[in-house]
Parts: C-alpha cells; structure tokens; sequence
C-alpha cells in the first residue's frame, strides 16, 4: 500500500508519454503532477516540493541535465530519476555520477520501472524522514529512538561523538534493535547530510546481483549487459552508504568492499578502470563477527576496517525500565497511524510487557503494541489483551524461568532506584499480584475454582483480590468442581 503523502512529478515534453505515466502511476496509488518542461518543472518543485522527480534527458530550454542540477539545488534531498532513450545513455549515467537516484531506457519495462520508483521513494524517505534520539511525547510523527536508561544514553552519545567525522562505523545488536534508525541518525547528524544515503541489505539482494548493485558493470560484462550501470557506491558519491546485514556478505566482495574503504576507489564489473569513490560506509550486523572470522566466513582485516567505531544496541530485555517510555511513544504514534484514539495502558499491563523478554526486540514490542490497539475497544489495555496478542505469536514466546527471574530483578532493581519511597512496597505487590492471579485464571481457562486452588487462596479470597485489583473476567467460571 502506497503512502498517500507520496507525490512525483513527471518532466517530459512528449504529452502522450507523460499523460500515460501520470495515469500508469496514479493507477499505483501515487499523487502524480505533470510538466512539459524542465522551467515548468522547476516552478512546481518551488512551489510544492514531490516526493520524487522523474525527468527526461532531451527536454526544450532547459536540458535534462541542466534541470538535475537546479533541483539538486534546490533540493538536495529529492531523489531523482533520469528517462533516456538507448542513444543518451552516456548523459544518463552522467546525471548519476552527479547524483540521480538512476535512470529508466526507454522504452521501459513496468515492472522494472516501477520497481526503480519503489527504491527511489523510500531513499527519499530515509533522508529525509528525521530520526530523533527519545525526542518529547508530543513528536510522534517522528521516527525515533527511544530510551532514557543508561544504556541509551550512551548509544546517544556515541553517535553524536561519531557522525561528524568521516569514520568508518560498525552497528551492532540484535534483529530488531533499530540497527537502521542508528545508522540513519549518524547520517543526519554527519557533514554529509545533503548528500544521498543509499542503503544496502546484503542479504535481500541474489548474490548474484549483489556486486552489480554495489560497484556497477560495464557493457558486455555479461549477457545482458548493452550498456554501462553506475553502481549504488557511485550514485552516493560523497553521501553514505548503509550496508545492512553485512555478516552475511559473501567473501567475494567483502575484498572490493576492503578496498573501497582503504583505496576510496572501485571498479565497475567487467571494468578495468580505476573510479575514485568518496563516501562514507556505516554497516550493521547482528552476527557474531568474530566468530564467523574463526570460521573463514568474514575477512579479518575487512572486520578491523569497519569498526573503527562500534556501536552495539543492546537487547530489549536488557534495558527493561524503558519499557514504560516505549509502550507510551508506539501508543501515541501507532494510535494515529491507524487513526484511533488512544487507550492509554494500565500499570498491570506495562508490568506484564517489562516481564516479557521480547526476542524480537523493539520491532516485535512494536508489532504487538498494533495488534493490541486494533482490536482494543477503547479502554486502556489491559494485561489479557497484552497476553492474548503475546500468546498468538505461539508457545516458543514463553518466558523461561532463568530468563523471566532475571528480567524481574533488573524491573525491580530500576524501580527501586526511581522509587520515591512512598508506599512503594505495597504498590509493586499489589501489581505483582494482579498479574499472578490473570495468569492463573489463564491456566484455570477461567474456572475460579482451580485459580484458587493453584494459588493456594480460598474462594472468597480469590473473588475478593479480583475485586479489588479490579480484574475483567467476563469469560471467567465459577464452580466448585
């Protein structure tokens, strides 16, 4: 599903052709806007800047070319994609050496073409789009990341100490920890901020195409290959390059990788000549790079070149007092994502989502959030909707014993330090309690009795604590069996 805030303009002289790029893209869900000329088209993005400009090299007055670099001041941010017919190829590939996202022959194929819009808008969006380090409640239409424990604190210091210079960096941590959000920061944060940020993710990408991606190729590099393409590492010159999951890397490349990064230079596939490249390469990972140097998986000398600076995010599990802050900011923001109101989340809740260990770090703590809120009626959530959306993941997401005991310290240990003292010992009891009595009417499937007689309580003790705490157990049975 496309975003509807998502608007390109075309540049094209040939009514026919424009008008059935504007309907072909509409069709796809985008706001599109037409222009004959490059003067045209400059206007519009004064005006109103798109999302996206898609340009044709031979235009009247202002050449292709000429218009590229006009955006390009005025908006150095917008991607751009240059249409050429097979004759103009040399003047395409031109315009990306100066920093169009790329360039569609024409006549093009539509799913290729299509594909080439996809890339380029989200490029767009990931340059553009601020990434801020736990900004304030109120700035949920941002993407952020979050956390006010110890352990962020010094990730925030880490990348503002890194992102002005020019160094190599190395992101580490789990799945999910916002490996990408990190490396977008040290962008926006860098000198070369109005420069393009091209991100890679070496295992989406055939290893097979990998290397044309990265470094390009030259015509008759293989079949196929009528003319030259200027690689991802070209197109970003004196930008960043993010290449995400490069553990997984083949050795092949991780070679020219070295070498881009000791030589600033590379060659294009199928190429001879030396390209002098000036861009900045920030990677991630979250394999076990030594590990995988032991086992002649990953280039030795590459691993010291990219971590000149290391940046490891740590788990979600380990940082659990900044649980609360981030059920607050995805309930804000994903509330008006979907356009519903938001329920807020009860205490007991929160207790429940600090407790889980949440393998899948800060991505899965987001995805459940979302399930909870669409099928939440309103009131604030509760700790059976946070369970019901936890137990549909399946039986692998319980929590072992070793693991929920120390989750539990660490949650008690961080509220203890934040603790004013005030009847503090009674509230954590009260709200531990509540949660063990859920789960044991959980276990029962609702039957009272056998909550009671797992708890060790008598009836009327057990209706009287669910009283009191306030439990919904509107499915609940109450037997004596």
């Amino acid at each position: 599903m496309k975003n509807a805030s998502e608007n390109i303009l075309i540049v094209d002289d040939d009514d026919q052709l424009r008008k059935s790029f504007v309907k072909l893209l509409t069709d796809e869900g985008y706001e599109v806007q037409g222009a004959a000329s490059g003067e045209e088209g400059l206007e519009i993005i004064k005006k109103s800047c798109p999302d996206l400009a898609i340009i044709d090299v031979r235009l009247p007055g202002k050449s292709g070319i000429e218009t590229f670099r006009l955006i390009h001041q005025i908006e150095p941010k917008l991607p751009v994609v240059v249409m050429t017919a097979f004759g103009t190829t040399e003047t395409a590939i031109e315009a990306t050496k100066l920093g169009a996202f790329d360039y569609i022959l024409k006549p093009f194929e539509i799913p290729e073409m299509l594909q080439t819009v996809k890339k380029a808008l989200e490029t767009g969006r990931f340059m553009r789009s601020p990434v801020s380090m736990n900004p304030p409640p109120e700035n949920i239409h941002e993407e952020a990341i979050i956390g006010k424990s110890k352990a962020m604190h010094e990730i925030y210091k880490e990348i503002g100490r890194v992102a002005p210079t020019d160094a190599t960096v190395l992101v580490r941590g789990e799945s999910g920890t916002g490996k990408e959000l990190a490396a977008r920061a040290i962008y926006q944060h860098s000198n070369r901020a109005d420069r393009p940020f091209l991100a890679i993710n070496c295992v989406a990408i055939p290893e097979t195409l990998l290397e044309s991606e990265l470094f390009g190729y030259e015509k008759g590099a293989f079949t196929g290959a009528t003319h030259r393409r200027v690689g991802k590492i070209e197109q970003a010159r004196g930008g960043t390059v993010f290449l995400d999951e490069i553990g997984d890397m083949p050795l092949s490349l991780q070679a020219k990788i070295l070498r881009l990064i000791q030589e600033k230079s590379i060659e294009r596939l199928g190429g001879r000549e030396t390209v002098p490249t000036d861009v900045r390469i920030v990677a991630a990972t979250n394999r076990d790079l030594e590990k995988a140097i032991g086992d002649g998986r990953f280039r030795e000398d590459l691993y010291y070149r990219l971590k000149v600076v290391s940046i490891w995010l740590p788990p979600l599990r380990k940082r659990p007092d900044d649980i609360p802050l981030l059920a607050k900011y995805f309930l804000a923001s994903l509330s008006a994502k979907e356009g519903i109101g938001n329920p807020g989340i009860t205490p007991q809740a929160v207790g429940l989502l600090s407790a889980y260990p949440w393998p899948g770090n800060v991505r899965e703590f987001s995805n459940t959030i979302q399930k909870v809120l669409i099928f939440n009626r309103g009131a604030p959530i509760t700790p059976e909707e946070i369970q019901q959306a936890l137990a549909e993941k399946g039986p692998e997401t319980a929590i072992a014993p070793s693991d929920s005991d120390d989750i539990l310290r660490e949650h008690i240990r961080q509220d203890l330090l934040n603790a004013s003292g005030e009847n503090f010992f009674e509230t954590r009891m009260e709200s531990y309690a509540s949660l063990i009595i859920q789960e044991a009417l959980k276990v029962a499937n609702g039957n009272r009795s056998k909550a009671a007689k797992l708890l060790g309580l008598s009836r009327p003790t057990l209706h009287a604590r669910i009283d009191k705490y306030g439990i919904r157990t509107a499915t609940s049975i109450d037997n004596s069996d």
